[in-house]
Protein backbone atom coordinates (compact mmCIF):
# COMPACT_ATOMS: atom_id res chain seq x y z
CA UNK A 1 0.00 0.00 0.00
CA UNK A 2 1.59 3.34 -0.88
CA UNK A 3 1.08 5.99 2.11
CA UNK A 4 -0.11 9.37 1.34
CA UNK A 5 2.29 12.18 2.54
CA UNK A 6 -0.04 14.56 3.27
CA UNK A 7 -1.75 12.25 6.12
CA UNK A 8 0.31 12.05 9.63
CA UNK A 9 -0.92 9.82 11.72
CA UNK A 10 1.80 10.64 14.12
CA UNK A 11 -0.26 13.51 15.04
CA UNK A 12 -3.72 11.61 16.02
CA UNK A 13 -3.15 11.62 19.51
CA UNK A 14 -2.57 15.79 18.98
CA UNK A 15 -6.35 16.05 18.07
CA UNK A 16 -8.67 18.07 20.16
CA UNK A 17 -12.36 18.86 19.42
CA UNK A 18 -13.97 22.19 19.35
CA UNK A 19 -17.39 22.30 19.89
CA UNK A 20 -20.19 24.77 20.77
CA UNK A 21 -21.78 24.52 24.40
CA UNK A 22 -24.54 27.06 25.72
CA UNK A 23 -23.17 28.87 28.54
CA UNK A 24 -25.96 27.22 31.15
CA UNK A 25 -24.25 23.86 30.74
CA UNK A 26 -21.02 25.67 32.21
CA UNK A 27 -19.88 24.98 35.75
CA UNK A 28 -20.76 28.28 37.96
CA UNK A 29 -17.04 29.16 38.14
CA UNK A 30 -16.70 29.47 34.45
CA UNK A 31 -20.61 31.01 33.78
CA UNK A 32 -19.00 33.90 36.77
CA UNK A 33 -16.21 34.71 34.52
CA UNK A 34 -18.10 34.74 30.86
CA UNK A 35 -20.43 38.10 31.46
CA UNK A 36 -23.36 37.28 29.84
CA UNK A 37 -22.22 35.35 27.02
CA UNK A 38 -25.01 32.46 26.11
CA UNK A 39 -22.81 30.27 23.67
CA UNK A 40 -19.21 29.58 24.31
CA UNK A 41 -17.03 26.96 22.52
CA UNK A 42 -15.10 23.58 24.41
CA UNK A 43 -11.89 22.40 23.23
CA UNK A 44 -12.06 18.91 24.52
CA UNK A 45 -8.85 16.00 24.54
CA UNK A 46 -9.16 12.61 22.86
CA UNK A 47 -11.15 11.19 26.19
CA UNK A 48 -13.05 13.86 26.27
CA UNK A 49 -11.88 16.00 28.83
CA UNK A 50 -12.38 19.93 28.83
CA UNK A 51 -9.08 21.41 28.61
CA UNK A 52 -10.32 24.89 28.09
CA UNK A 53 -13.45 26.91 26.98
CA UNK A 54 -13.21 30.28 25.05
CA UNK A 55 -15.27 32.88 23.59
CA UNK A 56 -15.43 31.79 19.66
CA UNK A 57 -15.16 29.14 17.47
CA UNK A 58 -11.93 31.41 15.90
CA UNK A 59 -9.97 31.46 19.25
CA UNK A 60 -10.71 27.59 20.25
CA UNK A 61 -8.72 26.67 16.94
CA UNK A 62 -6.19 29.61 17.55
CA UNK A 63 -5.62 27.68 21.04
CA UNK A 64 -5.27 24.91 19.91
CA UNK A 65 -2.85 25.51 17.24
CA UNK A 66 -0.67 27.38 19.35
CA UNK A 67 -0.44 24.67 21.76
CA UNK A 68 0.65 21.98 18.93
CA UNK A 69 -3.16 20.29 18.75
CA UNK A 70 -4.69 19.56 15.64
CA UNK A 71 -8.66 21.29 16.04
CA UNK A 72 -11.66 19.54 14.94
CA UNK A 73 -14.88 20.59 14.87
CA UNK A 74 -17.66 18.63 16.21
CA UNK A 75 -21.04 19.68 16.07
Amino acid sequence: MASNPQLDFGNLNRTVYVRPVEAAELPEEIREQISGAREMFAVHDAAGQRIAVVSDRRTAFAVARRNDYSPVHVH
